[in-house]
């Protein structure tokens, strides 16, 4: 990822309105910004989620808040919890999520 042309600036998260997205189960609420190419997020799962596709999509994300699981399409998975991150590339490895409790996550895209 390059960062260019990008002016500091701070983002209020509280005041970015919210998108819901429905999982096979559960839900996501989704507050994002956009800055160039390089999509940031503010996601917070429901509990009893399970995301309603397999993503291929890069990511760096950073769990803030509950606890979250995130399976691999090669049937790895990994527990995230508070302070907990993981990283992927575009198209590296397909993978889902999924939460009992809920959880609230910082994504970078």
């Amino acid at each position: 990822m390059k960062i260019n042309q990008l002016p500091f600036g701070i983002t209020d998260w509280n005041t970015i309105e919210e998108e819901t997205h429905p999982g096979d189960t559960g839900f996501a609420l989704w507050r994002t910004q956009r800055f160039g190419d390089i999509r940031v997020r503010m996601v917070e799962y429901s509990a009893g989620y399970l995301a309603d596709h397999w993503c291929s999509k890069g990511h760096i994300l950073l769990c803030l808040e509950g606890e979250m699981v995130t399976e691999l399409d090669d049937g790895r998975t990994f527990t995230l919890t508070p302070g907990v991150s993981y990283q992927v590339a575009d198209n590296a490895e397909a993978h889902r999520s999924s939460t009992t409790q809920g959880a609230k996550l910082f994504i970078v895209d």
